[in-house]
């Protein structure tokens, strides 16, 4: 069985950081290329960030581009994701999720297997 746990969300003023990380047992992790999602209430989840499984590949959405960064540890099992001049407008529940067997990760959830419960990221004006 496959377990993602996602940490680091919050409450942060707009303008500040945040680190979201994402911890994986139960496959191997350097399998699987990972992605950063997140999902408002009323909203369809939308993609966020990918990262390949090595790591050297990155893919941003064009609203968090310049402002996020994905990367992971593969010796820790690990995603991160570091949140800088966050907005009002990413306040939204943030899951990481894996796409198993794959090098490059897709930017549709339906592309994914495995996904963690989720952590509320919330940015005040």
């Amino acid at each position: 069985q496959v377990r993602l746990v996602e940490s680091g969300g919050g409450l942060v003023q707009a303008g500040g950081s945040l680190r979201l990380s994402c911890a994986v047992s139960g496959r191997t992790f350097s399998n699987c290329a990972m992605g950063w999602f997140r999902q408002t209430p009323g909203k369809l989840r939308e993609f966020v960030a990918g990262i390949s499984r090595s790591g050297t590949s990155t893919y941003y959405a064009d609203s968090v581009k310049g402002r996020f960064t994905i990367s992971r540890d593969n010796a820790k099992n690990t995603l991160y994701l570091q949140m800088n001049r966050l907005k009002p407008e990413d306040t939204a529940v943030y899951y990481c999720a894996a796409d198993r067997d794959k090098i490059v990760p897709g930017i549709k959830g339906s592309e994914y297997d495995y996904w963690g419960q989720g952590t509320q990221v919330t940015v005040s004006s």
